[in-house]
């Protein structure tokens, strides 16, 4: 076989005994996630925007971005609660390019997984004890969640993921939101059919165990627009996609329905600056329908201090080496107006 193993991974558990959560922190995050869980329950009228990084890539820059997000999370706390996206590891199209900082803790090295999961743990406590903001990130490896499952309130399972069937089973056992994205071809049936799956209980193998878990009745779909076989991409953040997914949540009977949109990827075609059209867009479809308004619970938006994006080698502090991003003062500017909203 074609495998050189180069270094043992550490357990989680080692990595948590070397890097634990503090008890005080251990409180914030519980009382975070009941905040965010009764917007999920229809008990709270508050709105969510999942808003960072497209990736995070450098520590200081991150921790800078969440101490100014938790500013203006104290602004706006009577409407929307925001969930710093620190996301670590990054699925790539063509296997080619930077892979997160799970991978590689600088990006102008070469990888180093046992660093990159001790940097990803040491990152996500660095910013919630600056901010006191508990974090979303995205499941690309089912195995590393055991690193992060005491820290963050919120994951995402990507468009490519979204049809694994480790990843649906490890979502079941979660107890925290879990986001679904339709998968690149747009198919909603492929999206419903893992939210199903993450629904019920089930038994597998899982951190080197057999388990067996509950069902996660938190998990929903994320709508991330689509493209088709000719490349071209086609949004569904529309009002008539946002009621189409309405009337398939009847259809399937789901506790807890719930619709984010994703403000980029297809749905601006990675055009950064069309996510304040958008954001607003879906806001304003919210405020004339009640069905919406009951459902549509949250946005996603990719956000750093510096607007656009560099290469991997670039220099910019808080500027992105992935996709290109909205700035600090423009992403300022767009949660106020997406608050007045709510």
């Amino acid at each position: 076989m074609s495998f050189k193993y180069i270094k043992r991974i550490p357990k989680a558990d080692e990595i948590v005994a070397g890097l634990p959560l503090s008890r005080d922190l251990a409180g914030v995050k519980g009382e975070r996630d009941k905040e965010i869980i009764a917007v999920f329950e229809q008990k709270s009228p508050r709105f969510i925007l999942i808003i960072g990084p497209c990736s995070a890539h450098d520590e200081d820059a991150v921790c800078e971005y969440v101490s100014r997000l938790a500013r203006l999370q104290e602004e706006v706390k009577e409407r929307l609660i925001l969930i710093p996206r620190i996301y670590t590891n990054k699925p790539r199209t063509t296997g080619k390019g930077y892979k997160g900082m799970v991978h590689q803790p600088d990006p102008k090295k070469k990888p180093n997984m046992v660093e990159g999961i001790k940097g990803i743990r040491k990152m996500h406590i660095r910013a919630l004890k600056e901010s006191h903001l508990t974090a979303a990130d995205e499941m690309l490896y089912p195995m590393n969640y055991p690193y992060l499952e005491d820290i963050l309130s919120y994951v995402a399972i990507g468009a490519r993921s979204v049809e694994n069937q480790q990843h649906r089973l490890t979502i079941s056992g979660l107890d925290i939101p879990a986001g679904m994205k339709n998968p690149t071809s747009g198919n909603l049936e492929v999206m419903f059919n893992a939210i199903y799956a993450a629904r019920l209980s089930h038994i597998f193998i899982y951190n080197g165990q057999e388990v067996a878990t509950s069902g996660n009745q938190l998990c929903h779909c994320i709508l991330r627009g689509a493209t088709n076989h000719y490349g071209q991409d086609i949004p569904n953040y529309h009002y008539e996609d946002l009621i189409k997914v309405t009337e398939m949540y009847k259809k399937h009977g789901f506790s807890n329905p719930t619709i984010i949109v994703d403000t980029n990827h297809a749905n601006s075609s990675k055009r950064y600056q069309e996510q304040k059209r958008i954001a607003l867009e879906v806001m304003q479809s919210r405020s004339y329908s009640k069905t919406l308004r009951q459902m549509v619970k949250g946005l996603m938006i990719e956000s750093f201090l510096v607007p656009g994006s560099q290469d991997v080698t670039g220099t910019v502090f808080g500027q992105s080496i992935t996709d290109p991003c909205l700035g600090w003062d423009s992403s300022a500017k767009l949660v106020r107006q997406i608050a007045e909203y709510v």
